[in-house]
């Protein structure tokens, strides 16, 4: 599988370079505090996450043990950290019509704001889904989550023309091109059961 190369501006800026990441947090914790509230101010973190578990849906998941590569950008506005960007990800399904596993390369675009000011005492995270920048980090595994787990297909296929499985008797009808059965009207059964009596 090919992988792309990213260059951006001829510099490649790690996590590390941004800030620490959090004590507290994952891989996908990062810190901004070189950033500062100094709108206009703009890091890229060009860099490759190993996926967090259960990344997808029961049909069709980030290929487990493999990366996130992420190509993003960082920019503090006036209300906080703008994140945008993409996240390239190698994917692993069942087709939803023939049930082989497929593997194929999915690209997404990012863009999330994180706010700099304390979420409310007592915030029902369920009904509020802003983001927020806290002790000079930002969180960006549920970001990337909704992204990705929005742009899988909720019934993938292994390829847009897939014919699926014989209903007849199940086989892959792409393994089997021309496969058919002969089905017969009742009415010409019992015609037939007649006919070799008298014979």
């Amino acid at each position: 599988m090919v992988r792309r190369s990213y260059v951006h501006s001829g510099v490649l800026i790690s996590a590390t370079t941004l800030g620490n990441k959090s004590n507290h947090g994952t891989p996908l914790t990062i810190g901004v505090r070189e950033l500062g509230r100094s709108p206009g101010s703009m890091r890229t973190f060009n860099e490759r996450i190993p996926v967090p578990e259960d990344f997808g849906t029961p049909l069709i998941k980030v290929t487990p043990g493999t990366d996130l590569d992420l190509e993003l950008r960082f920019e503090a506005v006036h209300e906080g950290i703008l994140v945008s960007g993409s996240v390239l990800v190698d994917v692993t399904g069942e087709c939803s019509r023939c049930l082989e596993i497929f593997e194929h390369e999915l690209e997404v675009g990012v863009q999330e704001l994180f706010f700099y000011e304390e979420p409310p005492v007592g915030l029902d995270e369920d009904e509020d889904t802003q983001r927020w920048v806290e002790h000079d980090s930002i969180d960006l595994e549920p970001v990337l989550r909704d992204a990705v787990v929005t742009a899988l297909p909720f019934q993938p296929v292994c390829r847009e023309d897939c014919e699926g499985l014989c209903s007849e008797c199940g086989i892959r009808l792409a393994d089997e091109p021309g496969h058919h059965h002969e089905i017969l009207d009742p009415r010409w059964s019992a015609l037939q059961g007649l006919t070799g009596e008298e014979n």
